[in-house]
């Protein structure tokens, strides 16, 4: 008997099954494969199926008006971590030299008010570190906003609820709309580079949306209006029910794993409410 491909076969659809549960909302395409029988006669061929499950865009569930207001389509949760600031200024007291100068960058969820989720310099930005999340509903409006800070003054406030230009939302595949192709700038700061691709297009994934700033001008003509001066990264996910602490309805604490009841092993957890990525029950 032919063992060695169906055991190939069985442990791909092992790892599918199990790494990939399609309760949750993939953001790459994902997939489950399985083969009957499991170990055939040599000569003989198995009974292979597969699953396949596409990652709904962005923009089937949130609208982006002209100005870069968000404007989600159902209930979601918005994570926002910022992956950039590249604001620098001449010094006052030393023409040539060049400083870095800090950025604040605001959230205003559905007119109640900017929450500032960034105010720092580069070496503040940790592209990993989620700043601000949120629960949005349908129909709600989210804007964005930012101002640099120097030699103990505001820089003026461009934010996306007046429909400045100074500030853009752009979906994987989007052009950014720079008078310079940003991939063939050698200017383009560091921390864009890899959300661009080869042809200067976004480069993100299904759910993401990538916020851009210009904070220093406002003539669009200028050489140096590049839209890199502030950069946040959202990611947005459906919302999962659970019921409080430890022994949520699916049974399972991540507290203290395996299946209820069990006595919550740290009931100042709410285990599932940090779960992202997974449809409405």
């Amino acid at each position: 008997m032919n063992r060695i491909p169906i055991l190939l076969f069985a442990l791909c659809a092992f790892a599918l099954n199990g790494a990939l549960a399609q309760d949750e909302t993939p953001v790459i395409p994902v997939g489950t494969l399985s083969a009957y029988p499991t170990i055939v006669q040599t000569g003989t061929h198995p009974e292979v199926s597969w699953a396949v499950t596409i990652p709904e865009t962005f923009d089937k569930v949130v609208d982006v008006t002209e100005s870069a207001t968000l404007v989600p389509t159902r209930d979601l949760v918005m994570d926002v971590r910022v992956i950039g600031n590249g604001v620098t200024k001449t010094s006052s007291s030393d023409p040539d030299e060049v400083v870095e100068v800090p950025v604040d960058m605001q959230v205003n969820y559905s007119g109640q008010g900017p929450v500032s989720v960034f105010f720092d310099k580069r070496k503040g930005v940790k592209p990993n570190k989620t700043v601000y999340s949120t629960p949005v509903s349908r129909g709600s409006t989210i804007d964005f906003g930012g101002r640099f800070y120097h030699e103990s003054a505001w820089g003026p406030f461009f934010d996306s609820a007046t429909a400045t230009a100074n500030i853009v939302a752009l979906r994987n595949g989007s052009m950014p709309p720079t008078s310079t192709p940003m991939h063939e700038n050698p200017a383009t700061e560091s921390f864009l580079l890899p959300y661009l691709d080869e042809n200067g297009r976004v480069k993100l994934g299904a759910r993401d949306v990538l916020i851009l700033m210009e904070v220093t001008h406002s003539d669009t003509a200028s050489s140096e209006w590049d839209l890199q001066d502030a950069a946040l990264l959202l990611t947005f996910y459906d919302e999962r029910n659970d019921n409080g602490h430890g022994n949520n309805t699916d049974g399972v604490d991540s507290s203290n794993p395996g299946q209820a009841p069990f006595t919550d092993s740290d009931p100042t957890v709410d285990d599932e409410s940090q779960v992202r990525g997974h449809r409405k029950k």
